[in-house]
């Protein structure tokens, strides 16, 4: 295994041809191939592509380029159990280090592939150094969207929250008693938010569209989550964007809003998305849409390429859909691994989500996108409560507010493709069970 440090080492610049592996046969007597595997990107599907394909018995020779420092590592607890001391970073570590050495993937730290070569199979590194792929799978992930320098994204102390780095640097500033403003009202900022409050801090949350979850959910389920962050004194100003970033001797002192207030800060979480990590993909060529284009086997439209995770753009109940998900993520990766290892199943999403705020857990089945109707349920305790999505009278999706029922129900009709009964749902005493009958 190679744990590289600001580049590769030497001798393993470039793998001659004859080191791309063998071919073998599967238990079906089918010729599959068993050359080099290169995997670009070190996070949730890149590792779990490589561990999958292990699962399978696959033994052909994997390489996993990573630009961080750290072994591959779940990035969900980073922003919240991490970031409050719960966790341990070595506790969010996917496998210990001798795992990689054990299952004969070699895996490169702290550097970057900046080119493709489709015609030579290879990818070049930054450091102009070769390495020979006959399978590629581009595991890239997404980047945070950042503010401009022209309204103070330039400021010390303005922050994204994507990678242990970001963890790293908000812990050193979430302190008691000291002023956050997060702007972005998705689930990225609610997070952030949450996380804010624990620790003690004074939180305004700015969200220019009408309301939070403006894109991601129904007006029902942003009610909860508002009322939610209000008991807990986030002040939320929705219709509110961000006019300009106030800096003092280089770093952010106050934020002037588009409803005219300022407001003192001591510094910024920018939750506005984020955007796939497509250069690769486009420079090389391959059909880039909403992130890199790929079919129901997540080949991207080079057959030698795979794409997975949250840089793909994937085909989906007839539309074409982005998912950022670790669920999608581990889920596409583990589908690609079974196409590569010689199989033929088309990946078939099953999307489902969860957010951690306080002490609410909120999960989603299913994907929302075009709903036309939604309906309100209480839960069976305090505080619990789904809201079922509709599309021209199709069930769609759930949210579930601290009601487990709900979501557990919800996603079994998704996958059996039954329409709930919406008399029973709009009945608070009708029992769930009675719509999987």
């Amino acid at each position: 295994m190679t744990l590289a440090g600001a580049g590769v080492t030497p001798e393993a610049e470039v793998h001659p041809p004859h080191s791309r592996g063998l071919d073998r046969h599967n238990n079906n007597g089918v010729r599959i191939v068993t050359g080099r595997l290169v995997i670009v990107g070190a996070g949730q599907a890149g590792f779990a592509l490589a561990a999958k394909l292990r699962a399978l018995g696959d033994s052909r020779p994997i390489t996993i380029v990573g630009a961080e420092e750290s072994l591959p590592y779940q990035r969900p607890p980073l922003t919240k159990k991490y970031l409050l001391g719960e966790m341990s970073f070595d506790r969010l570590l996917f496998r210990p280090e001798h795992w990689y050495a054990d299952n004969n993937v070699e895996i490169r730290l702290s550097t970057w592939v900046e080119q493709i070569d489709r015609a030579a199979k290879q990818i070049v590194m930054q450091d102009g150094s070769r390495l020979d792929y006959e399978t590629l799978a581009l595991a890239t992930g997404s980047t945070p969207r950042r503010l401009p320098p022209s309204v103070g994204g330039a400021l010390e102390g303005v922050y994204v929250a994507r990678d242990k780095r970001d963890a790293d640097l908000l812990a050193d500033e979430m302190r008691p008693g000291r002023r956050v403003l997060i702007i972005g009202g998705g689930y990225i900022g609610l997070e952030a938010a949450a996380v804010a409050r624990h620790r003690g801090l004074e939180v305004t949350l700015i969200e220019m569209s009408d309301r939070i979850l403006q894109r991601v959910a129904a007006k029902e389920t942003a009610d909860i989550f508002r009322s939610i962050h209000q008991k807990h004194d986030v002040v939320i100003r929705e219709k509110t964007g961000l006019k300009q970033l106030v800096g003092r001797n280089g770093h952010v002192a106050a934020a002037e809003l588009s409803d005219g207030a300022t407001i003192d800060i001591d510094f910024v979480v920018v939750g506005i998305g984020v955007a796939p990590n497509d250069r690769l993909a486009k420079e090389a060529g391959l059909e880039v849409g909403n992130g890199i284009v790929v079919d129901s086997f997540a080949r991207t439209s080079d057959p030698s390429i795979f794409a997975m995770g949250d840089c793909v753009e994937l085909p989906w109940d007839g539309a074409r859909i982005r998912l950022e998900s670790v669920q999608n993520a581990v889920d596409q990766a583990d589908a690609a691994a079974e196409i590569i290892a010689g199989g033929d199943q088309a990946y078939d999403p099953k999307p489902w989500f969860w957010s951690d705020q306080y002490d609410v857990k909120l999960q989603i089945a299913g994907f929302n996108l075009g709903y036309d109707e939604t309906l309100l349920r209480p839960g069976a305790r305090e505080g619990a409560a789904s809201v079922w999505y509709f599309k021209q009278g199709r069930f769609i999706a759930v949210d579930a507010v601290n009601d487990a029922k709900a979501y557990v129900t919800g996603k079994k009709l998704l996958e059996s493709g039954v329409n709930p009964s919406k008399a029973i749902l709009s009945d608070p005493a009708a029992d769930l069970k009675q719509l999987l009958a």
